[in-house]
């Protein structure tokens, strides 16, 4: 109606701290590149503590953006500086709720009608990305819904980390750059001087990133078959490859509720393994995943901070990577080759 005020949010959340308007120049120097943008970061509410240290490593502030809920829980965003004709970069992890996705989506589109004139998605976790394939009848492709929502929102770009199947790069229409997580863990590995190792996948499904990682660190291979007879029967497992007196690095991509991991350390233990380590690059930590840990057979969990931490454990090791996002973020911004981050 006219003359009515617009409705205002109930509840604020959180504003983002900003940053001056000289710091976009002094960074285009720092960094050289072709690119003539300014360059302008911003994270949402799911991650915030790693989208500035993502700001941190890359060398300015996060953008000013309010984020805020209605009292019914509907989200409101504004960018509450000038964004036109910038290079601009959007921290977010999605998983779940799902208010994390609607937040990137709302990011995105009032980025868009501010005249950004690039917009990338950084999305440390892709949430849904487990539902990539329609493996039953009558089931949601999940993953390729909400790369079709991400590109019609308005982003020309994704950067991503570890996505559970490869195969969810070609969902998109625009580029995308995919980081692993193998490029901070396989340093802080070897770092802890372990010696005999053998990398063992927990599943056929993380062979070939379990290969990746031998490869890198001189270490052999194993995996770990499982099978289930009938249903409702135990499921067994077959370990192929030698990890008797040996110590032991389990790998995956996401651990969830830690049921697959654990009943892989326990294999393992009953077959003479040493020590074992895990690192998962997505620390979900649902259900009962916790009080799994406590009582298994996995001496240390690795994990990066790709999504933050419910509580804190003594058996959880957290390496960050927000050094590997803004030199993937410097390099797409001065439109260099970011192709020697891409460490499988």
């Amino acid at each position: 109606m006219a003359g009515q005020r617009p409705l205002e949010p109930y509840v604020e959340v959180r504003v983002l701290p900003g940053q001056q308007a000289s710091s976009h120049s002094s960074n285009r120097s720092m960094f050289g590149g072709s690119s003539s943008r300014p360059i302008t970061l911003f994270s949402g509410r799911s991650n915030l503590p790693l989208g500035e240290r993502i700001a941190e490593a890359f060398g300015q502030d996060l953008g000013k953006v309010t984020i805020k809920n209605f009292s019914d829980g509907e989200i409101y965003v504004r960018y509450e500086e000038s964004i036109r004709g910038t290079d601009l970069f959007i921290i977010q992890s999605t998983h779940p709720r799902g208010d994390n996705w609607m937040e990137l989506l709302l990011m995105i589109d009032a980025a868009k009608r501010a005249s950004a004139d690039r917009i990338t998605a950084v999305i440390p976790y892709f949430g849904y990305a487990r539902q990539e394939r329609k493996d039953q009848p009558r089931v949601a492709i999940a993953a390729k819904m909400f790369a079709n929502m991400l590109t019609t929102a308005g982003i020309d770009r994704v950067l991503a980390m570890d996505l559970h199947a490869p195969q969810i790069q070609g969902f998109f229409d625009v580029p995308v750059d995919h980081l692993y997580g193998s490029a901070v863990f396989v340093d802080h590995l070897l770092a802890m001087g372990l010696d005999d190792i053998v990398v063992v996948a927990p599943d056929v499904g993380s062979l070939k990133v379990a290969r990746a990682y031998a490869k890198r660190m001189g270490a052999d291979l194993a995996v770990i078959d499982k099978r289930r007879p009938r249903q409702n029967e135990t499921e067994v497992m077959h370990i192929i490859g030698e990890i008797k007196g040996k110590n032991v690095i389990l790998i995956d991509d996401i651990i969830d509720t830690a049921g697959t991991l654990c009943g892989a350390a326990k294999a393992l233990r009953e077959n003479g393994a040493r020590e074992i380590i895990a690192a998962c690059t997505h620390p979900v930590l649902s259900g009962p995943a916790y009080d799994r840990l406590e009582r298994s057979e996995i001496s240390k969990l690795i994990v990066t901070d790709s999504i933050p931490a419910r509580t804190q454990v003594d058996k959880i090791e957290v390496v960050s990577v927000a050094g590997l996002f803004a030199d993937a973020i410097r390099r797409i911004s001065t439109d260099h080759s970011i192709s020697t981050l891409f460490v499988s």
